[in-house]
């Protein structure tokens, strides 16, 4: 890449001078990593559950591949091509999302996935970032159409993709759409009496959900006391933070990981922690809040309206589910199986991720060729 000039109009060319390339760079360590830290941590899940114990890390490599594939073909795309996309995707996500609540194969008592050529997809992980870009466009659209009922159609398509999710169930999924739209709802400028009502709304729904799903129930209740059932997975995970201590035990040599359910997945920031030490999960945490930080500073960047909002809600619900996958392992949150993007062993989440990281480094890229040319220039009147 670094052979190419300045004043390059290929196409490879001007994507290289445009993109924002430290932004790329932590994606790429956080994926690295990751592959790193499934090695270490999915033999001992693996030999558990009776297969070979380089099963998991085999498998994540195989999805990695056109997960980082995915993530760099979506990064070269216009705008508009990522609206395309999202439409696209999340209509297919959409359909298959129906097709798994009266066809899915049957995990932990959720129908959250359709089995595919051989592989279980989970069709709800390519639903949610193509929401987030659609709502945007909505509410972009609005914006720049006067007369538009952007907020309208936005609201009516958050509340049939949450109602689906809720069906599967996943409210872990539920939450994470739904904090989601409520910021880019905030982002989008909406008038206080809004927010204020959908935030009501959505407690009012999570007390109800509390009374309706058992399961829910009692994870709540083991989070504000936990002598009121079983805690093993978080006692085993803060247990690895005792262990791993500042520098941690080593690459490779952890012991209580190989006592973690989903160590590879859903603990695998415990893993890290064990295995590297606090100060190497802090440097961890630290590559998220810059993507996030230094990807909101692109779009302020811009001017262009799709980009700040859909942009922005993809980072939003990025840095949203990096909080709750940490936030469960270390006992901040109630306990809930969500995967840490780009680290995490994954197939269905995986190959999203990459996509979501495609469009975030898309929509926070230039149009120029030259190193300072970074800003969007949409037609007038144009949400692009």
């Amino acid at each position: 890449m670094a052979v190419l000039s300045a004043d390059d109009r290929s196409h490879l060319g001007r994507w290289w001078w445009s993109v924002d390339r430290p932004l790329l760079a932590a994606m790429l360590i956080l994926a690295a990593l990751g592959v790193g830290l499934v090695a270490s941590a999915s033999p001992a899940v693996a030999t558990r559950i009776g297969v070979t114990p380089l099963h998991f890390i085999i498998r994540h490599v195989v999805f990695m591949i056109p997960a980082i594939g995915v993530m760099f073909l979506c990064s070269m795309l216009s705008a508009k091509q990522i609206w395309r996309l999202a439409t696209l995707v999340g209509g297919i996500g959409l359909f298959g999302v129906l097709v798994s609540l009266f066809a899915g194969v049957e995990v932990k008592g959720a129908t959250r996935w359709v089995s595919l050529a051989g592989f279980s997809v989970q069709p709800s992980e390519f639903l949610k970032p193509c929401f987030v870009v659609f709502a945007g466009w909505l509410l972009a659209r609005q914006k720049t159409t006067e007369g538009f009922p952007g907020l309208i159609l936005a609201f009516g398509l958050y509340i049939g993709v949450v109602t689906l999710l809720m069906a599967q169930p996943d409210l872990g999924m539920t939450i994470l759409v739904t904090g989601t739209f409520f910021a880019m709802i905030f982002l989008a400028g909406c008038p206080l009496r809004y927010i204020v009502m959908m935030v009501l709304g959505g407690v009012l729904c999570l007390v109800a959900v509390y009374f309706t799903f058992g399961h829910v129930q009692s994870r709540i209740d083991r989070f504000i006391n936990p002598d009121s059932g079983d805690t093993y997975q978080v006692d085993r995970s803060l247990e690895a933070f005792a262990s791993g201590g500042l520098f941690g035990t080593g690459p490779g040599a952890g012991q209580v990981k190989k006592q973690l359910p989903d160590a590879h997945a859903d603990f695998i920031f415990s893993v890290a922690a064990e295995e590297l030490g606090m100060i190497f999960t802090v440097l961890m945490t630290g590559l998220y809040a810059f993507i996030i930080l230094r990807g909101f500073q692109r779009l302020r960047a811009g001017n262009s309206v799709f980009a700040m909002l859909g942009g922005g809600g993809l980072l939003v619900m990025l840095g949203f589910q990096a909080c709750i996958h940490m936030g469960s392992a270390t006992q901040l949150l109630p306990a809930k199986g969500m995967t840490l993007p780009l680290v995490s062993y994954g197939g269905s989440s995986l190959v999203a991720v990459g996509m979501t990281m495609g469009i975030i480094l898309a929509l926070t890229k230039g149009q120029g060729t030259r190193r300072h040319d970074f800003r969007w220039k949409p037609a007038a009147g144009s949400e692009f």
